[in-house]
C-alpha cells in the first residue's frame, strides 16, 4: 500500500485530488494537513499544521511515499501588497517543509505544483526549458522554490518533483471553485451577463480538466521515474477568446472586448501553452476530458 502526506488539504486542488482517490477506490494512505481546525469535506486523517513553526512541521507524516505540497499564498497583483506575506509562507513555509523532512532523514519525494508564470510569454509551445521571466512576486515565490528544491536535492539527497500548471478548471466537489478563468466565463454567463475580454482574447492557455489534473499529479507522485525534475501538465490549447465563445454559445449570451486596465496588461504574461512531451512519455495519456464536453455537461 502507497501512503502519501498532503500539505494544504484545503487547497482547490487538494480537495480534489482527496476526492479523485476517493472516487477510484485508490488503496492508499492518506495523512491531511492544513491549518483549519478540520478539513473542509470532513475526512478522517486529518490534523492542524502551522508551515510557519518549524516545531508544527515536525509532527507531519514523513515516512511515506510523496508529500504534497499545496498549501501557500495565490495570487497575481497580491503579492505586491502583502510582500511579506507571500515570501514567508511560499518560500519559508517550503524551507521548513524540507528542514523537517531532512532532520527526519524522510526518503519520500516531495511533489511541488508550480505556475505558468515563471515563463515568458510565447506563440510557441513551452518546454520546461524554455526562456523565464517573472512579473509578480508570486512568479518569483514559485521559480525561487523551485530552486530549493533542487538545492536541497543536490545538497542533502532529498527527492523532489515539480509539476507547472497552467489553467486547471471544473470540480469534482460541488460548491469548490478555482476561481479561474473558466469559473469566471461560466459565472457571468449563467447570471445573464456577458463575458468581457480585456484586448482581442488573442492570448492562448493550456487547460487541464481538474481530474485529468489531480490523477497526473498522483501517477507522478508516486513514480520512481518522475523524480529530481520539473514537468509542464499537459492539456488543450485554447486562446481566451476561444474558451469565451464556447462558454456564451452555450449560455446563450454574448462576448465583449474591452480595453487592457494598464495595472493589468503590465503583470500579463501573453501566451503560455505547454508542451507537455517530456511528462507525457513517462505517464502516458491520463487526459480524458474536453473543454467542450465540459462545457455541455460532460463531467
Amino acid at each position: 500500500m502507497k501512503s502519501v502526506t498532503i500539505i494544504g488539504a484545503n487547497s482547490y486542488i487538494a480537495r480534489n485530488l482527496i476526492q479523485s482517490i476517493k472516487n477510484n477506490a485508490l488503496d492508499i494512505d492518506l495523512y491531511l494537513y492544513d491549518r483549519e481546525s478540520g478539513h473542509k469535506d470532513g475526512w478522517g486523517g486529518y490534523a492542524p499544521v502551522n508551515i510557519m513553526d518549524e516545531e508544527s512541521v515536525l509532527q507531519v507524516r514523513f515516512d511515506v511515499d510523496a508529500v504534497i505540497l499545496f498549501a501557500g499564498k495565490t495570487g497575481t497583483y497580491a503579492g505586491f501588497d502583502e510582500p511579506d506575506t507571500f515570501i514567508e509562507v511560499n518560500e519559508l513555509g517550503l524551507l521548513n517543509v524540507l528542514n523537517a523532512m531532512r532532520k527526519e532523514k524522510s526518503k519520500a519525494k516531495l511533489v511541488f505544483p508550480s505556475t505558468r508564470l515563471v515563463y515568458r510569454g510565447s506563440d510557441e509551445a513551452l518546454r520546461e526549458d524554455a526562456p523565464k521571466e517573472f512579473k509578480t512576486v508570486y512568479a518569483v515565490n514559485k521559480f525561487a522554490c523551485e530552486q530549493y528544491l533542487k538545492m536541497y536535492s543536490d545538497v542533502f539527497g532529498l527527492k523532489y518533483c515539480v509539476f507547472r500548471i497552467c489553467v486547471p478548471y471544473g470540480s469534482l466537489l460541488e460548491g469548490v471553485s478555482s476561481y479561474g478563468t473558466a469559473e469566471f466565463f461560466i459565472g457571468k454567463a449563467q447570471a445573464g451577463e456577458n463575458i468581457s475580454l480585456y484586448g482581442n482574447g488573442e492570448v492562448r492557455r493550456t487547460l487541464t480538466y481538474i481530474d485529468d489534473l489531480c490523477r497526473t499529479i498522483l501517477a507522478g507522485a508516486l513514480s520512481d521515474k518522475c523524480t529530481n525534475d520539473v514537468y509542464n501538465v499537459g492539456g488543450e490549447s485554447y486562446s481566451l477568446r476561444d474558451m469565451a465563445y464556447e462558454v456564451a454559445h452555450r449560455y446563450g449570451v454574448n462576448v465583449e472586448y474591452t480595453p487592457w486596465p494598464d495595472k493589468a496588461l503590465k503583470i500579463e504574461s501573453g501566451s503560455t501553452v505547454f508542451d507537455s512531451s517530456k511528462l507525457d512519455d513517462i505517464l502516458g495519456g491520463l487526459r480524458s476530458m474536453t473543454f467542450k464536453k465540459w462545457i455541455g455537461g460532460g463531467e
